[in-house]
Order: structure tokens, then sequence, then C-alpha cells
């Protein structure tokens, strides 16, 4: 290997191994999402399906799409 690129890979290692250490070191701190990700999540879907729910139910929706036997014919006028 050539000089300048082996000192260039020493200090690449050193320094990857010099932050590694600074991390290990650090206490690790409980992120927002860390305490609050799961209540916020488990919050917008009742949320989400509140809303819905009371759109679908306040919508007079009849869940049968199929009209045979509740469409009936009217007399052609002539």
């Amino acid at each position: 290997m050539f000089p300048v690129a082996r000192a260039a890979q020493s200090l690449v290692a050193r320094g990857v191994q010099h932050t590694a250490v600074r991390q290990a070191h650090r206490k690790h701190e409980p992120s927002f999402h860390d305490k609050y990700g799961t209540m916020v999540l488990l919050g917008g879907a009742a949320a989400f399906s509140a809303v819905w729910g009371y759109v679908f139910t306040g919508l007079k929706i009849e869940w049968g799409f199929s009209p045979v036997g509740r469409i009936t014919p009217r007399e052609w006028r002539e």
C-alpha cells in the first residue's frame, strides 16, 4: 500500500474509533419519540377511528350495493 493511502486509512480508522468511544460513554437520554411515540400513535389511531366511525354512522349508507329488489320501476307515461 502507498504510504499516503496507509496514513489516510489510519486517520479515518482513528476517527471512527474516537467517535465510537465518545458515543459509548455518553448516557442515552430518551427522546420525545422514545417517551411518547407509542402513545401518540395509539392516540392518532383512536382519533382516526372515532372520526370515521362518526362519519360512517352519521351517513345513511346502506351497505348492500346491489339495487336488485330495492328499486321498483315507475310506470311509463305516454
